[in-house]
C-alpha cells in the first residue's frame, strides 16, 4: 500500500538504523549503514549491509562479507552471559585461543596467555572497556599491567575483538592482539542480581536506566567479596559503581560515563613443589601470609558521534586516577634469610587522553572506498613509582623510587576499496611519538628520550563465494619497555653504566586465513599466522630491574567454530595451536618460558528450553616449556565448568554456577627459578612454583527485573 513508512533495518552486534520512506507504485530500493555497535570499528554500508542478512538470527552469521581479518570476531552481550565467571577478567576468555588464570590473591590483575604468548599481566594485549584503556605502561608490577576486576559483565553491550598488528587505530601493546569492551548506555529494564556460595563468596549488583529528560541515566552498584579456599582467605572486597548519562544514539549522541572501583584482599602466591611434597605447606597454603594488595581506578569519559550519510566522527576523551600497593613474596628467604624477601610495589598515576576518528564513505569512479583517518592522545603522570624492601608489610629499605612522565600521540589513516563485489583491500599507515621522562633520587638514572616509530598495515580479502571469505593481512606494530630501563643506570650497582633498551619494540606479523557459512547454521574460521618480536624486552617488577630477551618468533593455526542447529541451543569449539621461540642461538636453549602451545575450549549451550538454560564448557590449557632448554615443562591443566538455571518468570530467574566440576588438582600457573626456604642452601633450590586451581566450587544467584 503506497504511504509513508519507517524501516528498521537489524544485524545482531550492530546498531539499529531507521528509515523514513516514501513507498509508490513502483519498486523502491532502501540502502542503511548499520555501524558495530560494539565501538563502530566496522562500517557497513551499500549492498554490504544486506549480506545474509536474512540469516541474521544466527549471531555467529554476521562477519562474513564484513571482517577484515580471519582472526577478527565479535561476541555479544547474550554470549557472555551464557558462560559461568569464575573471575570477570574471563570474560576474555570469550576470544578464541585466550587463557585467564590467577597466581596471586583475586585483586590482583590476572595472568593472560594468546598465541604463543604468556601476555605476562597484559603486555602485547590492548584492552579496553566503555573507550577507555586499561593497559598501564611503566607500570611497578609489569609493563602493560591490565587490571579488568572492575568490570561489571552485566552492563556488558559486546566485545570486538582483533588478532595480529593489522589495524592502523591500535597502537601500543596491540601485537598479539585487541579487544574493546564496550557498556551499554541504557538497560532494558532495572535489575538485581544477588549471589552466594562457598568460600566466602558474596555477590550483588544493581543497575537501573531511568529517562533523565531527553536522554538516559544508568546508575550500577556492585559489592562483591571472597575468601577463597586458601589456608589464609583472600578477604577480597571489593566495591565497584558506573554512572552513565546518555543523549541520543550510538550514531548521533554523546555520553557522559564516571566509573569508580576500589579493592583491597590478602594472596597466596605460587608455591614451589618441594614444600608441598614433604609437608611444611599445603596446596592451598602460603609461605607468606601478610602478602596481598589493595588498588582504585576513578574514572570518567565523554563520548560524542556525529553520523550522516557518507561520514561518522567519533570522540572520546577520559580521565584517570589509579593507584595499587602490592605485597608479594616469591623467592621467601633468598636475598635475606633474616627478614625475608617480601616487597612492596607502589604505583600512583593520573592518566588523561582523547581519541578522535573520522570515517568517510566515497566514490573513486566506480569503485567504493571507505577511508578513515584518526588521532591518538595520551598521557600518564606517574607520581609514585616505588619498589621497597618490606617485613609483615612493614617498610625495611627503599629499592627503586621514581617519578615518571609519560606522553604519547599518534596519527593514522586507513583506505578500503571494494575492487569488484569480491575483492576488496585495506591499507593503513600509523605514527606513533612518545616523550620519556623519568626523574629519581639517583641524578645519573634521570632523563628524557624521544622515540618514535611508523608502522604500515595492509589486508586483501577475497570473496564471499557461496558464503566463504579468504584473507590475507600483514603489518607493523610495537610494544613499548617500562621508561625507566630506556634512560641510564641500575641503581643498585651504581655508578656502573647498565645497557639502555629500545623504548618500542618493533613486531611483524602476518596472517591467512578463511571464514565460512557454507553450511548452515555452522560459522568456521581459521587462520595460520606468525609473529615477529625485535626483542623480548621485560621489565621485571619484581625485581626492579629488566631483563633484554633475545629477537623472537611465534607461528601457529587457529580454528574457530560456532553451530546454531536450533534457536535454542548453540555449541562452540575452538583450537589454536603455536610454537614460540628465540630467533637467535644461545646455549641455554631456544624456548621461550611460559609459552603456551595448544589452547582448546569448547561449550554447549541451551536456553528458554521449557523455562529451562544452561551451559556446560571444556578449557584444555597445554603443557609449557618453564626453561629455555625445555627440559622442565608444566603441566596440563583441564577445566570443566557448568551453568544452569530456571526461569520462574520472565523477568525472573535461578541460577546455579558450578566450577572446576571434576574438582581436578591442576594448576592455574606454573613457574621455574629459585627460592629458598629455612634451612636450605644460600643459593636456593631451582623449583617449579605453583598456583593451584581452585577446587570444585558452586554459586547460586537470583537474577530478577522490575
Amino acid at each position: 500500500m503506497a504511504g509513508s513508512y519507517e524501516l528498521t533495518f537489524s544485524l545482531i552486534n550492530f546498531s539499529k538504523a531507521r528509515k523514513t520512506v516514501a513507498i509508490g507504485a513502483v519498486e523502491s530500493v532502501v540502502n542503511a549503514v548499520l555501524p558495530l555497535a560494539l565501538s563502530a570499528d566496522i562500517t557497513v554500508t551499500g549492498k554490504a549491509t544486506f549480506t545474509n542478512l536474512a540469516d541474521a538470527e544466527n549471531p555467529a552469521q554476521n562477519l562474513v562479507g564484513i571482517a577484515q581479518s580471519a582472526s577478527q570476531g565479535a561476541i555479544t552481550a547474550k554470549q557472555l552471559n551464557e558462560r559461568p565467571l569464575l573471575r570477570t577478567g574471563e570474560a576474555l576468555e570469550t576470544v578464541p585461543g585466550v587463557v585467564v588464570s590467577q597466581h596471586s590473591g583475586e585483586g590482583k590483575a590476572n595472568q593472560y596467555y594468546l598465541r604463543g604468548f604468556n601476555l605476562d599481566h597484559g603486555t602485547d594485549f590492548a584492552t579496553t572497556i566503555a573507550g577507555m584503556p586499561v593497559n598501564m605502561p611503566t607500570h611497578a608490577h609489569g609493563q602493560g599491567y591490565s587490571d579488568l576486576n572492575f568490570l561489571i559483565p552485566e552492563l556488558v553491550s559486546g566485545v570486538q575483538f582483533s588478532k595480529g598488528p593489522y589495524f592502523a587505530d591500535q597502537g601500543d601493546f596491540a601485537t598479539a592482539g585487541a579487544a574493546n569492551i564496550n557498556y551499554t548506555s541504557t538497560l532494558d529494564r532495572p535489575i538485581v542480581h544477588v549471589g552466594g556460595g562457598g568460600e566466602g563468596f558474596g555477590r550483588a549488583f544493581i543497575g537501573v536506566s531511568p529517562a533523565v529528560g531527553s536522554g538516559h541515566m544508568l546508575v550500577a552498584l556492585e559489592l562483591e567479596h571472597n575468601d577463597g579456599p586458601w589456608a589464609q582467605p583472600d578477604n577480597y572486597r571489593k566495591v565497584n559503581g558506573v554512572l552513565r548519562y546518555s543523549h541520543g544514539t550510538t550514531l548521533n549522541g554523546f555520553s557522559v560515563t564516571g566509573m569508580g572501583y576500589r579493592a583491597r584482599w590478602n594472596a597466596s602466591d605460587q608455591i614451589p613443589e618441594r614444600a608441598v611434597a614433604k609437608g611444611e605447606v599445603a596446596r592451598f597454603g602460603t609461605l607468606d601470609p601478610t602478602d596481598g594488595g589493595d588498588t582504585y581506578r576513578y574514572a570518567g569519559s565523554v563520548e560524542w558521534q556525529r553520523t550522516s550519510r557518507n561520514a561518522a566522527t567519533s570522540l572520546v576523551a577520559y580521565g584517570i586516577a589509579y593507584g595499587l600497593d602490592l605485597f608479594s613474596n616469591f623467592t621467601f628467604f633468598l636475598n635475606d634469610p633474616i627478614r625475608g624477601d617480601q616487597f612492596h610495589q607502589q604505583d600512583g598515576r593520573v592518566v588523561s587522553g582523547a581519541r578522535l576518528s573520522h570515517r568517510r564513505l566515497e566514490r573513486w569512479g566506480s569503485l567504493a572506498v571507505q577511508n578513515t583517518t584518526g588521532v591518538q592522545l595520551r598521557n600518564d603522570d606517574i607520581y609514585a613509582l616505588g619498589l621497597d624492601h618490606t617485613q609483615s608489610r612493614q617498610f625495611l629499605s627503599t629499592i627503586r623510587k621514581d617519578a615518571v612522565l609519560q606522553t604519547s600521540g599518534a596519527v593514522y589513516a586507513q583506505n578500503e576499496i571494494q575492487w569488484t563485489p569480491w575483492v576488496r583491500t585495506l591499507a593503513g599507515i600509523r605514527a606513533d611519538a612518545y616523550r620519556l621522562r623519568v626523574d629519581t633520587g639517583v641524578p645519573a638514572n634521570a632523563g628524557v628520550a624521544h622515540p618514535g616509530l611508523a608502522s604500515p598495515k595492509g589486508g586483501i580479502i577475497i570473496g564471499p563465494f557461496r558464503g566463504t571469505e579468504f584473507y590475507a593481512n600483514a603489518g607493523l606494530g610495537f610494544h613499548s619497555n617500562d621508561a625507566r630501563v630506556t634512560i641510564n643506570l641500575d641503581p643498585s650497582t651504581p655508578p656502573e653504566q647498565a645497557n639502555r633498551v629500545t623504548p618500542l619494540v618493533r613486531a611483524k606479523g602476518a596472517e591467512a586465513g578463511v571464514r565460512t557459512i557454507a553450511v548452515p547454521h555452522l560459522q568456521t574460521s581459521m587462520a595460520l599466522w606468525s609473529l615477529d618480536l625485535d626483542s623480548e624486552l621485560v621489565f621485571l617488577g619484581d625485581a626492579g630491574t629488566t631483563e633484554a630477551g633475545r629477537p623472537s618468533r611465534r607461528y601457529g593455526v587457529e580454528l574457530a567454530s560456532y553451530y546454531t542447529p536450533r534457536p535454542w541451543m548453540t555449541f562452540d569449539f575452538d583450537v589454536s595451536m603455536s610454537r614460540a621461540h628465540f630467533s637467535n642461538a644461545d646455549p641455554a636453549g631456544a624456548h621461550i618460558p611460559g609459552s603456551v602451545e595448544t589452547v582448546v575450549s569448547g561449550g554447549a549451550t541451551f536456553e528458554s528450553f521449557h523455562n529451562l538454560f544452561g551451559s556446560v564448557r571444556l578449557r584444555y590449557f597445554g603443557p609449557r616449556p618453564l626453561i629455555e632448554d625445555n627440559s622442565i615443562r608444566s603441566e596440563a591443566t583441564t577445566l570443566v565448568n557448568l551453568e544452569g538455571g530456571y526461569r520462574l518468570a520472565k523477568d525472573v530467574k535461578i541460577r546455579l554456577d558450578v566450577f572446576n566440576v571434576l574438582n581436578v588438582r591442576n594448576s592455574d600457573i606454573d613457574y621455574y627459578y629459585a627460592s629458598r626456604l629455612p634451612g636450605e642452601p644460600a643459593g636456593g633450590v631451582n623449583d617449579i612454583h605453583f598456583h593451584p586451581t581452585l577446587a570444585r566450587n558452586a554459586r547460586i544467584s537470583l537474577v530478577f527485573g522490575f
